[in-house]
């Protein structure tokens, strides 16, 4: 059967004309990421190419077809548009709007007053609160964004890094005063520090106190938390900084075995917390490298947990992510455009075996989403699940001789990259050097280069190019500000000033000790004490850290 494949391959080669195959030298066929791509791919592509090493079945090891045996016919992926504007009582109703729309967990997207641990009445969070997030600065706020959501029926991801663990302590006490058991809760914190130095950049400590912050919620929620995901390894952001598929995968891989040597430094067994460290990748434009990086990331994962730390639970090699769309890909030209951008980018996630999945909305180039973009971004979701027909089988594309050679592939330059990155020492000593920084830089250069000279094109910004008409966008006006200062003033005058206080001194004590921190930061929770006060007495201790440029 091979043979007469290669013999059809020969004879179609021998028919293309001279002029066809001029014009086909002359172009330059790659994926958005610059990798080279065949005419045709054949089984000669795939010389020693093992169905049960390299493939395997669904729902068993190395997993690259899928974690479980019968992926969306027993279990459609979660549905989880990231949303948060202004204040909690305005993303409450969106909440409440998208669950009665069918969305099936909820997303917070945090303002950049909370992400960088500043409270809303903060003379440098003038023109930012509730802006590009929702405005959360004590546990009432959080009380208020979660108010009337029963926190045991809803999975929840909080899209937060260098205050993770008082993000999360406060959605822990949320739970408390609504009687649920931490036992029955689950969900998700970022919480991934390496990719802000990386590329981000919303980090306020140093490495190594804020490794020890995560370190202590991986610890305390293997204990007291076991439903919920203490990190999300992202990739998302470093793939939005400029970096390839390839770097994406590599860089976010590399982070999250940096992780587990943390916590396995600390003296917790790899099974105790690796069956809660979950992954989250973007979906990018070129449809057939995304599904070969999230296969790829399947099968590294497995076997970096297997095989390099030793875990023996099968829970612990499975590489659980969540998917969002590319939000860099989104343009404010044609910004309808985007639908198409966005399903296809979907449609790659889920033939790629994501587990949960955002969907950008068409108007994210220019704001916040409005509610009919944000419903038009669900619906995109529901008509691939329910529609389309692609959640019948699993890994439908397993097999093919393009796929899979695109999948190893990845999988080698994903090692290369490895080797080169455990020969400085580790990710952190990569990250003071500069190195990923600066291959993202390079990366995101050679891509614009190649849209100035149109080797690459996105439509209607450098060809077919038609004059914009104005769409409806989100405003999110100063009053927030106001209203979330003045919420602050009435917080700190009806709390006990004592306990505020005391829980403060606590924290700072233990802080500059080895204790895990989460019990202390849960009691400043308790008393009301702000985002901004517990950060502000980390950094005492801590201090904050400024990147070294390098060129």
């Amino acid at each position: 059967m091979a043979d007469k494949v290669l013999e059809q391959a020969q004879d179609v080669t021998a028919a293309a004309t001279p002029a066809d195959r001029l014009a086909e030298r002359s172009a330059q066929f790659t994926t958005i990421s610059g990798r080279p791509i065949q005419r045709l791919y054949t089984p000669e592509d795939l010389p020693d190419f093992d169905y049960q090493r390299d493939l395997g079945e669904p729902g068993q090891f190395p997993f690259t077809r899928g974690i479980h045996a019968t992926m969306y016919r027993g279990k459609l992926w979660t549905m989880r548009q990231f949303s948060g504007f202004a204040t909690p009582e305005q993303t409450n109703r969106r909440y409440r709007y998208l669950l009665a729309q069918g969305q099936t967990g909820l997303s917070v997207a945090f303002d950049l007053p909370t992400l960088m641990g500043y409270d809303a009445d903060h003379p440098i969070c003038e023109g930012e609160v509730g802006k590009c997030g929702v405005s959360v600065s004590s546990l009432a706020d959080m009380e208020t964004l979660f108010e009337g959501i029963p926190l045991e029926r809803v999975t929840t991801s909080m899209t937060i890094n260098s205050p993770a663990a008082i993000l999360w302590a406060m959605y822990l006490v949320v739970a408390e005063k609504q009687g649920v058991d931490w036992n029955k809760i689950s969900g998700t914190i970022q919480n991934d520090i390496l990719k802000e130095y990386i590329a981000q950049k919303e980090y306020i400590f140093p490495p190594q106190p804020s490794m020890r912050l995560v370190v202590d919620t991986f610890e305390f929620g293997a204990r007291h938390v076991p439903r919920f995901n203490t990190i999300s390894i992202s990739g998302y952001h470093i793939r939005e900084a400029g970096a390839t598929a390839l770097q994406e995968l590599a860089f976010t891989l590399r982070d999250g075995v940096e992780y587990v040597e943390w916590g396995v430094r600390r003296g917790l067994d790899v099974d105790e917390f690796g069956p809660r460290l979950s992954l989250f990748f973007n979906s990018h434009n070129d449809f057939f490298e995304e599904i070969a990086k999230f296969r790829a990331a399947r099968k590294l994962w497995a076997h970096l947990m297997r095989d390099r730390f030793g875990a023996r639970n099968p829970r612990t090699w499975l590489c659980r992510f969540h998917t969002q769309t590319a939000g860099v890909s989104l343009t404010a030209q044609q910004a309808y455009n985007n639908v198409v951008r966005t399903a296809i980018q979907a449609l790659a996630a889920v033939l790629g075996g994501t587990q949960s999945l955002h969907t950008n909305s068409l108007d994210e180039a220019l704001a916040l989403p409005t509610e009919e973009a944000v419903t038009l971004a669900l619906r995109t979701q529901q008509i691939l699940a329910y529609e389309s027909g692609v959640a019948n089988t699993v890994d439908p594309l397993g097999g093919s001789y393009f796929v899979e050679r695109l999948t190893l592939d990845m999988e080698k330059g994903c090692l290369d990259y490895f080797d080169k990155i455990n020969a400085m020492g580790g990710m952190i000593a990569a990250i003071e050097k500069g190195y990923p920084q600066k291959e993202i830089a390079e990366s995101s250069y050679r891509f614009q280069r190649a849209l100035e000279e149109k080797r690459k094109i996105i439509v209607g910004v450098n060809e077919f190019v038609t004059e914009d008409r104005p769409i409806p966008i989100l405003q999110i006006d100063e009053s927030v500000r106001d209203r979330q200062v003045e919420r602050l003033r009435r917080l700190r005058q009806t709390r006990s000033q004592q306990a505020a206080g005391a829980s403060l001194k606590a924290l700072e004590r233990a802080a500059r000790a080895t204790e895990n921190l989460m019990p202390y930061i849960l009691d400043c929770v308790r008393a009301y004490v702000t985002v901004g006060e517990i950060c502000d007495t980390l950094r005492g201790v801590f201090g904050t850290y400024e990147e070294t440029s390098v060129l």
